[in-house]
């Protein structure tokens, strides 16, 4: 009998990865799915189909009928009271496996580990790299750091399943899969914060952002292909629900600072990138997109956040 499984947190990756889990992995029990807002939940199963999939009304009625518990939640405060949860309910978790894919601080991923171990069960720490539409088909990078045999048991549900690649760290320490994880996360924000620096110039000198989003297409391809085309098209400021949500990528950008800090090291990019996102969320709110760094530094340069001209 293969093992059951139980997913917590829905959001814009963790609904892709639940959809390749019920089409590719094996599995001969529906996937329970849980999200704090249960209409998330609801909508997901209905979309994915009720026999392939079962709504539950907690984390503790999960995690007593599962035996591959696998989060990704939004941040380290969730993240941390998910597992209080877990641990506070009481219920035997012995032998059992967690995998958690949320970006979170490496510290935050040692304290949760070692709450879970402690109580008898496995953990793997497996962030993954991808945006919401390679988690959707499948096509995201995992990482999985842990005890060899550990990250052995989570391997099925990633390479082929809900990933394209992975990077093994088994035998690694938790949090080092998570130091990998902000740093780039740190590459994407300041590939952005370039693009977006270079995209305003375009614009103010009259070379124009149409010949720039060709060269870095032709020239760079791949994400910053993708991201400037999402610049110059405005994808930036009309996508609701955001694709990278503001405040998600201000919470990344504080723990590669506080990474570097404790290193005696600096991201200069990251903290030029950090100060336009926080005009991003003033102007904006929580719809604000990571690549509304665009309209911050255009608002900067007196212009209108959006390139609607």
């Amino acid at each position: 009998m293969a093992l059951r499984l139980f997913w917590i947190g829905l959001g814009n990756m963790g609904r892709g990865m639940c959809k390749n889990i019920v089409e590719k992995a094996n599995l001969d029990q529906p996937l329970l799915i849980y999200n704090r807002t249960r209409q998330r939940s609801v909508e997901l199963s209905e979309k994915l189909g009720a026999d392939k999939t079962a709504v539950v009304d907690s984390v503790a009625e999960g995690v007593a009928q599962a035996d591959v518990i696998i989060t990704c939640v939004a941040n380290d405060k969730a993240m941390e009271a998910t597992v209080d949860e877990i641990i506070k309910q009481g219920g035997d978790i012995a032998g059992k496996l967690f995998v958690d894919c949320s970006t979170i601080h490496p510290d935050t991923t040692e304290r949760v580990g070692k709450a879970l171990t402690d109580k008898g069960a496995e953990f793997v720490a497996g962030p993954v790299f991808g945006a919401a539409a390679m988690a959707e088909s499948g096509m995201v990078i995992s990482v999985l750091a842990g005890p060899k045999a550990s990250v052995d048991r989570a391997r099925p549900y990633f390479k082929g399943v809900t990933a394209r690649a992975e990077i093994d760290m088994s035998g690694e320490p938790w949090g080092k899969a998570l130091l990998l994880k902000v740093t780039g996360n740190a590459f994407i924000l300041g590939m952005v914060e370039m693009l977006a620096e270079g995209h305003v110039l375009a614009e103010k000198t009259g070379l124009g952002t149409k010949y720039l989003d060709s060269l870095v297409g032709n020239m760079f391809g791949g994400p910053f292909g993708a991201y400037s085309g999402r610049l110059v098209s405005g994808d930036y400021y009309k996508r609701d629900p955001p694709a990278f949500a503001v405040d998600l990528a201000r919470k990344d950008a504080g723990h590669a600072l506080s990474l570097a800090k404790a290193a005696g090291t600096r991201m200069r990019i990251v903290e030029v990138a950090d100060e336009h996102l926080k005009l991003v969320k003033e102007h904006v709110g929580e719809n604000g997109d990571l690549a509304g760094i665009y309209g911050a530094i255009r608002l900067e340069a007196g212009l209108d956040y959006r390139n609607e001209a």
